[in-house]
């Protein structure tokens, strides 16, 4: 397993997601098993969430790491959607209206209608509940969840002072033990034109995080889709710094941001759709394999996440750690 070195981490350059799946036993197995083998075969790195299949992800993740030895994988997870409990055995509105309405934790006027919220009590509660779901006593990192959705109904002042808040309570998170680093985590937001309503800037962020935490702020990582059919986060010169225009990519790189990249295989739609003629410039005869290649080659690139829930799976994905990774050259050749 080849590892990408950032500060104090080592991090290996395959990850393992867990956002699909049923919320049956046999898919909590399948994922147990996989996270389990993935470790022993070299990949630390473990990307859940909150709401993935309603908290038994987080808890499948909790278990491994438990069960393997908590020092051997960097977890990190997410708030940012309204989160049920299905093993809770109670009523989704019920579980809503005691968790977060009575409370005073969500103030429903602002929850978007795909049920986002942003705020700093709601991130405290989605983060405590994490710990308890993973039984663990702290968090690698900690994502907000796709915040850019709160763009389409919430002005960017009113967005940025939300955002803050959430920070400040990350950071409070950071100064309790609890948690090490976090960062954004994106569909849209890194990989659109300066000028659209989602867009996210980067430099106006790390400013924000720096205002809340100071020099030594925690923000460190972003998460974007980033794969053969949606490449613009190398492609797209979407962010200014000092007056150049750079990829989301480059910019990461000169703030000193990592960055996870999410539906590296495009959730499976790579499969017989790459062209023999990139197979054979690749020299790789498999679709899956090219597409990895594509994606950790990227300069840039910290971990490609790979949702993986079965055994098999993950041994074939893990095949390209038998290949070596393109040069620089030889990646932006294929953009010429």
């Amino acid at each position: 397993m080849r590892y990408k070195e950032f500060g104090a981490e080592r991090l290996s350059e395959i990850g393992i997601g867990t956002y699909l799946g049923e919320l049956d036993e046999d898919t909590d197995r399948r994922y147990y098993e996989t996270i389990k083998l993935s470790v022993e075969l070299g990949v630390n790195v473990v990307d859940t969430a909150i709401n993935y299949r309603y908290m038994k992800s987080e808890r499948v993740v909790g278990r491994v790491a438990q069960d393997v030895g908590r020092e051997r994988l960097f977890i990190s997870t997410k708030g940012g959607y309204i989160p049920f409990d299905a093993d809770s055995g109670e009523d989704p509105k019920v579980f809503f209206e005691e968790n977060f309405i009575k409370t005073g934790t969500v103030n429903p006027q602002e929850m978007t209608p795909q049920g986002h919220y942003l705020g700093g009590r709601f991130i405290n509660w989605c983060f405590e509940k994490s710990l308890e779901n993973m039984k663990t006593d702290y968090i690698d990192l900690y994502f907000i969840h796709n915040p850019e959705e709160q763009l389409l109904f919430t002005e960017r002042d009113r967005f940025l002072e939300k955002l803050a808040e959430c920070f400040l309570v990350l950071e409070d998170k950071v100064k309790e033990g609890k948690l090490k680093y976090y960062g954004l985590a994106t569909w849209h937001g890194f990989r659109i034109p300066k000028g659209a309503r989602q867009y996210l800037d980067l430099l106006q962020i790390c400013k924000l995080a720096e205002e809340v935490g100071g020099e030594k702020h925690h923000f460190r990582f972003i998460q974007l889709p980033y794969n053969l059919g949606m490449h613009e986060a190398f492609s797209l010169k979407n962010q200014e710094l000092k007056g150049r225009q750079l990829s989301t990519l480059e910019a990461c790189m000169e703030l000193g941001i990592y960055v996870y990249t999410s539906a590296s295989l495009y959730q499976g739609n790579v499969i017989g759709r790459v062209p023999e003629a990139l197979k054979e410039r690749f020299g790789i005869d498999k679709d899956v394999l090219v597409a990895l290649q594509f994606v950790r080659s990227t300069p840039g690139v910290g971990t490609a996440l790979v949702g993986m829930s079965r055994p098999q799976h993950l041994k074939e994905n893990l095949e390209i750690e038998k290949i070596e990774p393109l040069s620089e050259e030889e990646f932006l050749s294929l953009f010429k």
